[in-house]
């Protein structure tokens, strides 16, 4: 169901989560309209374009969600980083409660399958076991690594 459209009747808290959804997807927007380049990067072979919000190959285009592409510009923002999954909810999402949700999992799945040679052998997008994730912009260069989440 959009953001944009709720059933009656409906709960208060659930009106106001759908507006901060809504005026920080607007927020985002204007923070990448307003930068005088685009934020480009290239990544195994691929071009990602966090202005217009695709991933680019040879032959093809993936478009990116807003959470996708704040997703990834948080792992590109923090290269090497052990990034906790509370830090992504809080950074991320803006969730501040204590939760447990698989939607991070998720969302790095597919940037997996956008952005890896082979998404089953990921190279750039690591998981760290009951932690988080690292991201490897090249995993042929040594990073510095920050083992504390």
């Amino acid at each position: 169901m959009p953001d944009d459209y709720l059933p009656k009747p409906f709960d208060l808290n659930v009106l106001f989560a759908r507006l901060t959804a809504l005026l920080r997807r607007m927020h985002w927007q204007t923070a990448l309209t307003d930068q005088p380049t685009q934020p480009t990067f290239t990544l195994a072979g691929r071009t990602i374009d966090l202005h217009s919000l695709e991933i680019r190959n040879d032959d093809k285009t993936i478009h990116l969600t807003l959470m996708e592409a704040d997703l990834l510009r948080y792992l590109l923002d923090h290269p090497g980083k052990i990034i906790a999954r509370k830090e992504l909810l809080e950074n991320v999402w803006h969730v501040k409660e204590d939760t447990d949700t698989r939607a991070i999992d998720n969302f790095v799945v597919r940037l997996r399958r956008y952005l890896e040679p082979d998404p089953a052998k990921p190279i750039h997008l690591l998981s760290v076991r009951g932690v988080g994730y690292r991201f490897i912009p090249d995993p042929d260069q040594p990073t510095p690594r920050d083992l504390t989440p």
